[in-house]
Formats: structure tokens, C-alpha cells, sequence
């Protein structure tokens, strides 16, 4: 199946803040939410990956949200299917805001998996975040998820799924004997990964974390159009 719609874009490293840009903004057009994050396709991990709560996955419809377990494996082929099954029940009508921070997702709509990867990469929105801010979010963010109970739903799923993927075990703050300094540490470094990825595989078009800027850019450049198959 392919399925060809316009959508709006929106990426950035982890805790930049774009997934409450993009509620605000899909809240503002009425819109449906893919989520383009690696880890959140996966059922139980919810404090660990910030997933957003059940209500507002209800309210967007959101898609690529607990697709498998930690036992399954997962790839970026078996994401676009999923996200072209979604993309399928999504009214013509409705708007899409297609966020997160896996940047091959983001390509694998835009040009495809299996074509080659000619230059210019694709362009899209992309948060311009400073480090050390960024650091300074992602520290206020651990301490939260820790009082907010990741050890206990950590413990959990690890009694539930004994045996977990190897794409699911690349989840940051699910292995046994993480502090949550060495949980700051790693995702430190994917942020810095992230934004490596968006400058080298993508045409990042930089915008300011607000509301208003990324309103304004997707007025200026938007909707894109996306490629959904399976």
C-alpha cells in the first residue's frame, strides 16, 4: 500500500520541547499526531520515554504509540508500515503533524527506504536548541521521570518481558543498574546524535522552540508531502 499526504513536520532532539509545540499547534488546526520516536512504539515504556498520556493520545489520535512490546524487535521498515496502516484511518480531510526526534523516520517519508539517498537530504523543521539548555531540560526532565516512578515501571516491564529485543534494550533508562546520572549522560549524548543526524541527513530548516516561530515557518513552507507505504 502507498498513500501519499501532505503533513506537517516537525523534528528536534530530545527534550527540545517539540512534542508540546506540535500539541498546541495540532490542538490550534484540529489535527491528527504521528509520532516519530524510536522508543515510544513500544507498550509499557511511558515514564521512561515521556510518552504523552492517555488522554492526549486519545485526543490526537496519535499514531506510532505502542505498537509492540520490548520483547518484539523493531525497524524503520516495520514504523513506515505501521504509519501508513494509521495514516490509512486518518480522514483526507484532517490535518497531520508528523513530530519527533528519529531522524531515519522522518527520511524514510520523505524519500523512501529503499531509494538512494541522493543530495540535497530532505528539508524540514528542525528545533534549534542551545546545549546547555538543553542539558539543563533534559536534567529537570530525569528528575521527574524518576519521582514520577520510572525504577518501579522499569522493574515492571523487565518481570513482564524477561527477554527483551535488541532495538528495545536501546532504550535509555531500562537497564539494569542505571543511575540517573549515567541516565543524563546517555541521553546527553543522543541529543547530541540527534542533532548530528538533522545536520548531515537532513536540509534542517531551524527554527526557534516557540509556538509562534514554528507556526510561522509551517505557514511559510508547509504542508509537506510525505510518502506512506507498507
Amino acid at each position: 500500500m502507498q498513500l501519499v499526504r501532505k503533513a506537517y513536520l516537525l523534528a528536534g532532539p530530545t527534550a527540545s520541547g517539540k512534542s508540546a509545540i506540535a500539541a498546541t499547534l495540532a490542538r490550534e488546526m484540529r489535527a491528527a499526531v504521528l509520532s516519530a520516536d524510536s522508543m515510544l512504539v513500544y507498550r509499557g515504556m511511558d515514564v521512561g520515554t515521556a510518552k504523552p498520556s492517555r488522554e492526549e493520545i486519545a485526543e490526537f489520535a496519535m499514531g506510532g504509540v505502542d505498537v509492540v512490546t520490548p520483547a518484539e524487535e523493531f525497524s524503520s521498515g516495520a514504523w513506515l508500515r505501521a504509519a501508513a496502516a494509521w495514516a490509512a484511518n486518518v480522514p483526507a480531510e484532517k490535518p497531520i503533524v508528523i513530530v519527533g526526534g528519529t531522524g531515519l523516520y522522518f527520511s524514510a517519508l520523505l524519500r523512501g527506504l529503499d531509494r538512494k539517498w541522493e543530495k540535497p537530504p530532505p528539508e524540514y523543521p528542525v528545533l534549534k536548541t542551545d546545549r546547555a539548555v538543553l542539558r539543563e531540560r533534559i536534567r529537570a526532565r530525569l528528575d521527574k521521570m524518576f519521582a514520577d516512578g520510572l525504577e518501579a515501571e522499569k522493574a515492571a516491564l523487565h518481570a513482564q518481558y524477561p527477554v527483551w529485543s535488541k532495538t528495545a534494550a536501546l532504550a535509555i533508562g531500562y537497564r539494569d543498574g542505571d543511575t540517573l546520572e549515567k541516565i543524563y549522560v546517555r541521553t546527553c549524548q543522543l541529543a547530541k546524535r540527534q542533532d548530528t543526524w538533522f545536520r548531515h541527513q537532513a536540509t534542517p530548516l531551524y527554527v526557534e522552540p516557540t509556538v509562534d516561530a514554528v507556526r510561522a515557518l509551517w505557514r511559510e513552507k508547509g504542508p509537506w508531502t510525505v510518502c506512506f507505504s507498507s
